[in-house]
């Protein structure tokens, strides 16, 4: 599995400790009677920094209130179609995305998509962060045909915009180049991805997240050409890194563990079922019970159980896997979810604006 790191918008990231600064700046507003638009104002931005910071934890269901509240503030501060309610809107999604909530993501995106091309033309680079985002939504949901126009429209407007070696670029790059290789576009995928992953290094050295990223994703692409023994050392520093960056228990870490665990399971299957359980204390703690990366994780679980000839307990794993995976919401026949989002393609400017929503 590959992964699309989506951008959470106009904020500068701060040590986690600022959290309970954020916390006591906000109750500090709450209290300030009458609520005047100026104070509105403040709320709404404090509100969205400790959104990021709760974001940045991997804390998702502790943003979503704190983001929603934004949103309210901040139009009552600027009204409706300001750019800072925008980059509420745009965060807020980017959690729904995390937490599965593909339909309720979409629109929030789209909202967002038509206030920033309003303010600040079509071409400007915090369009291409939503084009971004827009196309891991589609990631996310399995539906990556849809997703690519996104990414390919992001990679164009931020070549534009910043050039050719921008780290900005590279990120876009890689979330093209995830679309791709899960249509099996091995050759272009790999291509990117190696070309962001140097620019990325170059830019913020060896042991930034979005080196993991890289990592990830191009051992997915080894993996999937059978080039096993290339893909393993890239997941293990993958996880190395995240681990470092983000901490052991944050749900990208238990992403790339499950992915190692995949790419063990024939090989090494008590290894890989340690890693798998690993990845399914993550996913539980972090996202929920019932969150569909548990399911997929207890899937790939029952496998390896299967494996080891641990037969009654790798049926009742893959039957709690089928009722999760039973129970995710707005998804099709074809199991990819629904997100109600317009290709960019075939979309007219500004067409966007009657599915925004705020919850």
């Amino acid at each position: 599995m590959t992964g699309i790191d989506s951008r959470p918008r106009g904020l500068t990231a701060e040590p986690v400790p600022s959290e309970q600064r954020r916390r006591r700046e906000v109750a500090a507003l709450r209290k300030v009677k009458p609520r005047t638009r100026s104070v509105a104002r403040r709320l709404g931005e404090s509100l969205v920094e400790l959104g990021d910071v709760l974001y940045q934890q991997g804390r998702y269901h502790d943003a979503e209130p704190v983001l929603l509240e934004a949103i309210a503030a901040l139009e009552q501060g600027f009204g409706a179609n300001h750019l800072a309610v925008a980059t509420a809107l745009n965060n807020l999604a980017v959690c729904y995305k995390y937490l599965a909530r593909f339909a309720e993501a979409g629109p929030l995106y789209q909202r967002a998509l038509t206030i920033t091309v309003r303010a600040l033309g079509a071409n400007h680079q915090e369009v291409a962060t939503i084009y971004h985002n827009l196309g891991g939504l589609e990631h996310a949901a399995g539906n990556w045909m849809r997703g690519e126009p996104f990414a390919r429209k992001s990679v164009r407007i931020r070549r534009r915009a910043l050039g050719p070696n921008h780290p900005d670029l590279a990120a876009d790059m890689t979330a093209l180049a995830a679309l791709l290789d899960q249509q099996k576009k091995y050759d272009e995928a790999e291509r990117l991805y190696h070309r962001a992953l140097t620019i990325i290094e170059g830019a913020y050295g060896p042991d930034h997240h979005l080196v993991a990223v890289n990592l990830n994703n191009l051992a997915a692409v080894h993996q999937a050409r059978g080039r096993a023994r290339d893909a393993e050392p890239m997941y293990r520093r993958a996880i190395d890194i995240d681990t470092a960056c983000l901490g052991a228990n944050h749900p990208k870490v238990g992403f790339a563990v499950n992915n190692l665990a995949v790419l063990l399971r024939e090989n090494q299957p008590e290894q890989s079922a340690a890693l798998f359980r690993r990845a399914l204390t993550i996913f539980r703690r972090t996202l929920s019970p019932t969150h569909p990366n548990v399911g997929v994780c207890l899937e790939n679980y029952a496998s390896v159980l299967h494996r080891l000839g641990r037969t009654r307990e790798a049926v009742a794993y893959a039957k709690r896997a089928e009722r999760i995976l039973g129970k995710v919401e707005a998804v099709n026949d074809e199991a990819v979810g629904l997100t109600g989002t317009i290709n960019p393609e075939f979309a007219a400017p500004f067409s966007h604006s009657s599915t925004g929503r705020v919850c």
